[in-house]
Formats: structure tokens, C-alpha cells, sequence
């Protein structure tokens, strides 16, 4: 496992695919080019991780964090995501893929963690929990694909302790 590069972008694609072509668990209509995500993870890696989990040089997985909002007062917190292979789910990839992006955040001194879930998702809402993030709300009909309006839950972990006049997070190059 190791940092996500632009070169990583065929295989990222191959993951998430099937993901928007198939299910409401990603919001987007139409599956990103190959240069799309290549400029995704270019763009995210600037100050924020993105994660590839390999097995055997084959991508299994990934994860990553970005801006929560795009005001700056929102720049203590980041939104995350987590997608793994169907071949590789339940190999704990996703736990893998978590626990280094957690580690990382804190360690680059964020102080909250949100996750959005198209809900029904009982794996996501899992994996999730098991890191400490709790539900914190849900949009109602937030987004309508595959003929139907989905829910989406949001949940929120802790990374640092909030404290007056915080320095800025630190880039993940840093």
C-alpha cells in the first residue's frame, strides 16, 4: 500500500466503473476518463492523501480525503471515501486502506473526518463505524440514479481535538 499517483489511474477507474455504472453508491452519472482520474488524484495529492492498497502489483483498493467545503473556514476538516475491487471485498483492503488514511489526517492535523453514504449501504455504514465515525444526519432524497431517490447519512469522527486559533493542516507532502 503506498500513495496513489496519476499513473494509478487505469486501475482506479477499472475499481469505480462498475461502482457508478451499477449502483447509487457514487452520485456520478457517466464513469470519469482515464485522464479525468489522473487529474482527480494529481489535484487531491496537492494537499490531501489518496491510497492505493496493492496486492501482486494489482490495485485493489483505494482511499482518499479532500476539502469538506470549499470555504476556508471549513479547511480543519475533510471529507473521506473508500472503494474496493468487488473481487477483493471482505479481505479487509478497506480496513487496510482506513487505517492509514485516518493515521494520516490526524497525523496532518485535521480535526474532523466526514463521510457521505448513499444509504442503503450496510458495508460502508460498517466499515465506517468500525473506525469510530458516528451518524450525524441524513438528506433525505438527496440524489436521484438508477430510476430511484437515494438517502444519503452522513458520519462524522473525531480526528484531533478542536483548540482556539488552530495552525493550518499540514500538507500531505509535509
Amino acid at each position: 500500500m503506498g500513495p496513489a499517483a496519476p499513473s494509478d489511474a487505469p486501475a482506479v477507474r477499472a475499481i469505480y466503473a462498475p461502482i457508478v455504472e451499477r449502483t447509487a453508491i457514487s452520485f456520478e452519472l457517466e464513469v470519469p476518463t482515464v485522464d479525468e482520474v489522473a487529474e482527480r488524484i494529481s489535484t487531491t495529492t496537492a494537499a490531501w492523501p489518496w491510497l492505493v492498497a496493492r496486492r501482486g502489483g494489482k490495485v485493489l483498493g483505494y482511499a482518499y480525503a479532500g476539502p469538506f467545503r470549499s470555504r476556508p473556514a471549513y479547511r480543519w476538516s475533510v471529507e473521506t471515501s473508500v472503494y474496493v475491487d468487488g473481487r477483493a471485498r471482505r479481505l479487509g483492503v478497506g480496513r487496510l486502506l482506513y487505517s492509514s488514511l485516518i493515521e494520516l489526517l490526524r497525523n496532518q492535523g485535521f480535526v474532523n473526518a466526514f463521510a457521505g453514504i448513499a444509504l442503503p449501504n450496510e458495508a460502508s455504514v460498517a466499515l465506517h463505524e468500525r473506525f469510530g465515525y458516528r451518524p450525524v444526519g441524513v438528506f433525505p432524497a438527496a440524489g436521484y440514479k438508477l430510476g430511484r431517490w437515494h438517502d444519503v447519512g452522513w458520519w462524522h469522527l473525531a480526528l484531533n481535538l478542536p483548540v482556539p486559533d488552530p495552525p493550518n493542516p499540514r500538507s500531505v507532502a509535509d
